[in-house]
């Protein structure tokens, strides 16, 4: 199956294209749902399953963007820590986390008995462990605000990856799947209860029109009464890109040679963090580790990623060889906690879902509840909790100031600092830059054979000059997020349109 990048995911054999070639015209549904990842087949079979006509729709194929290159943890704590949540939101606001994320997992659980879903899904003890003093500070901050929300943690002297800790920690009831097999189950229950899903149909814009919404379509217009956005980052133009910051983070999947695998997910408090799990694939072996975030778009050679997370794994375990690696994006809000609900700006009854940070698996799947709770029945105990058009100036100034700067920097500095050559032939074949040639700027990208292909480099979404990912071979937007293939296609958006070629 594809994904939103060039390299494989581990997940990636596991894919199946179910849906239909074309749509009726001006159909007619319920609910619009955008996006097969688990968000938005999640909230489709929910809502068919209550006797609400839905239509999803997928730009590409299921699993084509976060959901097929996620390492799939399923965990009861999350990137943002209880003890910040409780600072900026209050007690219960974090108690209500907890069990949101408690309610979530039960979901998948309650899903794969009751579809039989194959998915090796084995419930693992969590581990974090800091590395250095500083580490350790946050983590005795994060052991007391995980124990007033309720979350097992308890102190341990052994790390099963093996890995010197000043301190480590043992959250309980954690698990792991794989995310496509998981998915593929879900998105065929959807289409047995009457749901309709359209492939490579792409959603560009929402209007309302006499009490309906009309969605344009890559395929043709869709008529309902409510649209939910489950697309990572909604598209188009919205406030909700200034709030939410888009990251890569990298992954790789090694066999050992001691053949030692913990049986166990694993994380350390570095910045940025790591990440582990274990994983069985055609009865082989991987251990699965990422980590080596950065901003979209913010560093000049991708590669310089990988070579630093295989350095690491390499420093801490007996690798024998490197089978997969991948990246893939998430979106950091600006206060810590996702955007679920009404979207702001859009017409009524257009919901959105978003800011799930490094955290998708659970919060896809919370996302799913909320979203199917607030169409069917009005209302969710999560809804204010989650609420995109809030405002949270303690937990989020700080942020926003830092993340718009950056926006501006890429905004303003890229335009002007675009790289002086004036000859293409110093490209090298399968390589992209963005250069200035005659006063135009341009990305060009030169293929395997040593042919030129041209585009323009502003992003179609508000103009920011794109940057060549060499590993993922995509122009990545460093602004809000967008991505493009070689042809300058829409990999990623809130970007609705492709690239003009020239």
């Amino acid at each position: 199956m594809k994904r939103d990048g060039q390299l494989e995911s581990i997940w990636q054999s596991e894919g199946k294209h179910y849906g239909q070639e074309n749509l009726t015209p001006d159909a007619r549904f319920d609910v619009v749902i955008a996006g097969a990842g688990i968000t938005g087949i999640t909230c489709a079979l929910m809502l068919q399953k209550k006797g609400v006509k839905c239509i999803l729709v997928e730009a590409s194929n299921m699993g084509f963007g976060t959901s097929g290159g996620t390492t799939a943890h399923l965990n009861s704590f999350f990137d943002t820590p209880y003890y910040q949540v409780i600072s900026h939101f209050g007690l219960d606001a974090a108690k209500l986390l907890a069990q949101g994320a408690n309610e979530a997992h039960h979901l998948i659980k309650d899903h794969i008995n009751l579809y039989q879903i194959y998915c090796d899904y084995s419930v693992r003890n969590g581990y974090l462990f800091s590395l250095d003093t500083e580490q350790d500070k946050t983590l005795q901050k994060i052991i007391a605000g995980n124990q007033k929300v309720g979350v097992d943690t308890f102190e341990t002297k052994v790390n099963p990856f093996g890995i010197p800790s000043v301190r480590v920690v043992e959250i309980p009831n954690q698990a792991q799947f794989h995310p496509l097999k998981y998915l593929r189950i879900l998105l065929k229950e959807f289409i047995n209860s009457g749901g309709t899903y359209v492939e490579n149909c792409r959603v560009t814009s929402v209007e309302k029109e006499d009490h309906q919404l009309v969605s344009t379509t890559t395929k043709g217009n869709i008529i309902s009464n409510q649209l939910v956005y489950a697309t990572h980052i909604p598209p188009g133009r919205n406030i909700l890109h200034f709030r939410n910051a888009p990251y890569r983070s990298y992954v790789m999947a090694c066999k050992l040679k001691n053949g030692s695998y913990p049986e166990a997910l694993g994380y350390d408090l570095s910045k940025p963090y790591h990440y582990y799990r274990v994983h069985s694939l055609d009865e082989k072996q991987f251990i699965i580790a990422g980590g080596e975030d950065h901003k979209t778009g913010d560093v000049n050679h991708t590669s310089e990623s990988f070579e630093r997370l295989g350095n690491y794994l390499h420093h801490h375990f007996d690798i024998e060889e490197i089978s997969y690696q991948w990246s893939s994006q998430f979106y950091e809000s600006a206060d810590g906690l996702p955007y679920i609900g009404q979207l702001p700006g859009g017409p009524e009854k257009v919901y959105c879902a978003t800011g799930y940070n490094g955290d998708g698996m659970i919060l896809g799947t919370l996302a799913a509840k909320v979203l199917s709770d607030i169409i069917s029945v009005g209302s969710s105990k999560y809804e204010n909790l989650f609420l995109p058009s809030r405002v949270t100036p303690v937990a989020e100034s700080g942020n926003i100031i830092k993340e718009t700067a950056n926006v501006i920097k890429h905004f303003v500095v890229d335009k002007l600092a675009v790289e002086k050559m004036m000859e293409l032939a110093d490209l090298e074949n399968d390589q992209g830059k963005v250069i200035n040639h005659k006063g135009n700027r341009l990305a060009v990208y030169k293929d395997a054979n040593g042919h030129h292909h041209i585009l323009e480099s502003d992003c179609t979404h508000l103009y920011c000059t794109v940057k060549w990912n060499e590993e993922e071979k995509s122009w990545d937007c460093p602004c809000h997020g967008s991505r493009f293939g070689r042809d300058g296609k829409v990999l990623n958006g809130p970007a609705v349109t492709p690239l003009k070629e020239l």
